[in-house]
């Protein structure tokens, strides 16, 4: 139908204004949708921000950019992937409004979290491991050359992309669907505070500890340090660890709670926004 059959049968400026109040409550409503209007300017400022600093600050940054750039938007996707996957089968549930059954049915809260783990890795070899092997004709970049410090790697990002997708799944239990927009952007504040393309130092000394705090910062200064000296880090990927067993297990209890917490408030069973 064209634009002037549309506007032959009348237009109403009190259904625009209708429409535009609805979407007007439902940001209203939803702090994670009004969070999502100012987070990626924000974070892209930021991260472009120090990345600009570190090149102009490194005079060798050309003989070893390739490397640690590709490295870091690898493992970089890696993280985000890990912590996607996660989340799509779990809002793949609450699209079909099928979280009500899952949950009266015999299975366990926990059964159900170690399934999305499973489903994580399956998405994630199936997304990632053509990239990366992409990666090796085009940009002369393998990175399975890093050896058995990858699989460390590896296991410390998918950890923490876990926590991450843990604690998002236990908000859109809580708040409903109008909280998934953050399966897509909560990961991306770690973009610029863990330290993917630049290291620590090139932050302001206030937020260093900020950025330490986080296990994919100690993963990313110990795929530099590989790529550019050749050394290997144990201690930064102990650390690591240790973050993510923290982490994990606060992830965990955070998710239960709210989702005894949706129990009590009959959000199970009320899957709109």
């Amino acid at each position: 139908m064209s634009i002037a059959a549309e506007l032959s049968g009348g237009f109403s400026s009190a259904r625009v204004f209708a429409l535009v109040k609805r979407y007007v409550y439902l940001l209203r409503a939803s702090w994670p949708r009004l969070l999502e209007l100012v987070y990626w300017p924000a974070v892209q400022m930021v991260t472009w921000g120090f990345l600009q600093a570190y090149v102009m600050q490194t005079s060798n940054a050309v003989a070893f950019g390739a490397g640690v750039f590709i490295g870091g938007m690898l493992l970089w996707d890696l993280l985000f992937r890990s912590q996607l996957g996660f989340s799509m089968s779990f809002l793949e549930e609450m699209w079909a409004r099928n979280m009500g059954n899952l949950l009266m049915s015999p299975l366990r809260p926990l059964e159900f979290v170690a399934a999305l783990m499973v489903m994580s890795l399956v998405r994630l070899a199936l997304g990632l491991g053509p990239v990366a092997l992409l990666a090796i004709p085009f940009f002369g970049f393998n990175v399975f050359a890093i050896g058995l410090p990858l699989a460390v790697f590896i296991a410390n990002l998918v950890l923490f992309g876990w926590a991450v997708a843990l604690v998002v799944s236990g908000l859109v239990l809580r708040n409903g669907i109008g909280a998934e927009g953050l399966a897509w952007t909560i990961m991306f504040i770690v973009l610029p505070l863990g330290c993917v393309y630049y290291p620590v130092a090139m932050l302001p000394a206030w937020l260093q500890p900020i950025s330490w705090a986080l296990p994919p910062t100690a993963v990313f200064e110990g795929l530099r340090a590989i790529l550019t000296t050749g050394a290997i880090r144990p201690d930064l990927m102990l650390w690591a660890f240790v973050l993510n067993i923290i982490y994990l297990i606060v992830s965990i209890v955070i998710f239960l709670y709210l989702l005894e917490r949706s129990r009590v408030a009959g959000s199970l069973v009320q899957m709109g926004e």
